[in-house]
């Protein structure tokens, strides 16, 4: 005990010199020169140091970097669901769940090795104790176990809690897809929101000026009081129609924020724009990566083995328990456990080592039913993974199909607009030479608005039935770039 004492005085004493001595070492340290030289500073006098001027600071202090959070610069479709994937909560969330699983399959390894336990204890006779001679007995004991054979009960459980590892795998895959066709949905959408802005305005600006000529010929006697007003409400409609679609665009800015894990009041700059590229994977391609990639598949399959694996458990109570122990103990009438009173060195302290066999013959059918309800879940994991399967290919067919539709209205949209663009320009011409009306200078505005707003919906539906049947797929596309 004196020598613990001592020894420790002696670390706080060296503790303490060495932090003296790298104060002493700080407060001594020279200063560095220009050229990055240490150069001695010898100390002013008295009278120096009260004849120097205070320092002027000729530059300000460099201001702190602020840390924008990672959001600075554009954001392109790839960049945000790499961002998404980095920082949305709820991959956090399932990140935490796989190291979850991780650490269950460790503890199920664990239980294949030794166990150690402890005891200590007092007990008080009310005459005295036979091997002692004394009322009082203090017993310290430890106990070390290695299970031998449990009826394939731990090596179920570990297999178990491996699978449940890999299908946790699976989910975070599972909610990456997910998040994936999230975010490429909501920035589609913005996209087409900004579209629709442009064709508001452009619809707001042609409106503007049918009705500065309506009301230069009502002006002059041309043209009737009725159509200045027809087209004055259909300015303001227009403008109606405007004013939606911005606040469509700061909504679906503020979703992919929300998605993002960025502050809804950041400004940030989202750059894209909605175009066609070609689709040539067959439906039989599309099934056969499906059903190659899909997780939910995989989550399916590990469900079945892992309740395979609850009927190994369950089945194990139909085989004998082998476990192989060792026990050491130590008694004595005080709490040293040094023996004492009418106890020999021999009885006081000794260890025992051997084998034990243990079964249950007989449960009233209990161990039995409860195997057979596990094989009845096994069934139950195969129907809904057979199930999985069939939505899995329904999904991927429908996906396939709106692909194909969407491409063939945005050929159909194409030239519509084109042709409504051409009527326009012709209902204008006729008005100006008089030989038109203005109402057939507004219906043909509010068609090419029409047939704006259907070309912007195409390639919006065509770009989201892309991304669904890449998670379909099981595939992870994040900038929609290539399909192949």
């Amino acid at each position: 005990m004196h020598r613990k004492r001592y020894l420790f005085l002696a670390l706080i004493l060296t503790v303490v010199l060495a932090g003296a001595g790298i104060a002493s070492a700080q407060d001594a340290a020279p200063a560095q020169g220009p050229d990055g030289a240490q150069t001695a500073q010898p100390a002013p006098a008295m009278d120096q140091q009260a004849e120097q001027p205070a320092p002027i600071l000729t530059q300000p202090a460099p201001a702190p970097v602020a840390d924008d959070g990672g959001i600075s610069g554009p954001f392109d479709l790839e960049r945000c669901v790499t961002r998404a994937l980095n920082a949305n909560p709820s991959m956090t969330g399932i990140r935490a769940q796989l190291q979850g699983a991780q650490f269950g399959e460790n503890s199920a390894l664990g239980k294949f090795g030794p166990a150690l336990k402890g005891t200590y204890g007092y007990t008080y006779y009310d005459r005295k104790y036979t091997s002692s001679n004394e009322h009082s007995d203090w017993v310290g004991s430890l106990n070390l176990t290695q299970p031998v054979f449990t009826g394939f009960n731990l090596l179920a459980g570990w297999q178990k809690s491996k699978l449940n590892k890999e299908s946790t795998e699976a989910q975070l895959t599972n909610v990456e897809l997910t998040l994936v066709e999230s975010v490429q949905s909501n920035f589609l959408s913005l996209l087409k929101a900004r579209m629709d802005v442009k064709s508001a305005e452009d619809s707001v600006a042609r409106l503007e000026s049918q009705l500065k000529v309506t009301t230069a010929f009502y002006d002059v006697g041309l043209r009737p009081k009725a159509e200045v007003l027809d087209a004055e409400v259909d300015l303001a409609t227009a403008k109606q129609e405007l004013l939606r679609a911005r606040n469509n665009v700061s909504t679906q800015e503020a979703q992919l924020n929300t998605l993002l894990n960025i502050p809804i009041e950041a400004e940030v700059e989202y750059v894209g724009e909605l175009k066609y590229i070609p689709f040539d994977l067959s439906l039989r391609d599309c099934l056969t990566r499906a059903y190659a990639n899909r997780p939910d598949l995989l989550i399916g399959q590990k469900s079945v083995d892992m309740a395979q694996k609850d009927v190994t458990m369950a089945e194990s109570s139909f085989y004998p328990q082998v476990d192989a122990t060792w026990d050491y103990v130590n008694r004595g009438d005080d709490p040293g456990l040094n023996g004492g009173g009418a106890y020999s060195e021999r009885a006081s302290e000794y260890w025992t080592a051997g084998v034990g066999a243990s079964m249950d013959i007989f449960q009233w059918g209990s161990d039995y039913y409860n195997s057979r309800q596990f094989a009845q879940v096994v069934k139950q994991m195969e129907a809904e993974l057979e199930n999985t399967r069939l939505n899995a290919g329904f999904e991927v067919k429908r996906s396939l199909l709106n692909i194909q539709e969407a491409a063939d209205r945005i050929s159909v949209a194409q030239k519509s607009v084109v042709a409504a663009e051409e009527a326009y320009r012709m209902a204008v011409a006729r008005y100006q030479a008089q030989v038109g009306t203005n109402t057939d200078v507004l219906n043909a505005q509010e068609r090419l608005t029409f047939a704006e707003a259907q070309l912007s919906q195409a390639l919006a539906d065509y770009g989201t039935a892309v991304s669904a049947l890449y998670v379909a797929m099981g595939e992870k596309n994040l900038g929609l770039k290539e399909i192949k």
